[in-house]
């Protein structure tokens, strides 16, 4: 199984979520969208613990089963045919998460969030 890790995913795996770290033990491979990895270094770059939360980041990023996933062109294709479908059904997301369901999609994964909103993709798989 492969899962993509949303933003708020990755934080509850680091505070031992249940839900998280299940998901996690279970996947054979796990993608971290290059989005993700944006949002989780401009967090540790105005908290209190910048250092010590790019450590563990850098220890998860070095495990074989996982990698970062950058969007290509063919990602477009996909971002173009999920942003229709939102517009259409007058359901926007953010741009990160539109980008974050592209590369899971193009991936074949399954994602891994807590968002609702990712609910206005039912075409992208989630987690539980």
């Amino acid at each position: 199984m492969k899962v993509s890790v949303d933003t708020n995913a990755y934080t509850a795996f680091c505070k031992n979520d249940s839900v998280a770290v299940d998901a996690m033990q279970k996947a054979d491979s796990i993608f971290l969208p290059l989005m993700v990895v944006a949002e989780l270094r401009s967090g540790f770059s105005v908290g209190r613990k910048g250092a010590e939360n790019e450590a563990i980041l850098q220890r998860f990023l070095n495990s074989p089963r996982v990698s970062i996933e950058c969007p290509d062109e063919n990602t477009t294709f996909i971002y173009a045919r999920l942003f229709g479908y939102l517009r259409r059904n007058g359901t926007p997301i953010p741009i990160n998460d539109l980008w974050i369901a592209s590369l899971t999609l193009q991936n074949d994964a399954t994602l891994l969030t807590f968002d609702q909103h990712f609910e206005a993709l039912p075409q992208v798989p989630r987690w539980g």
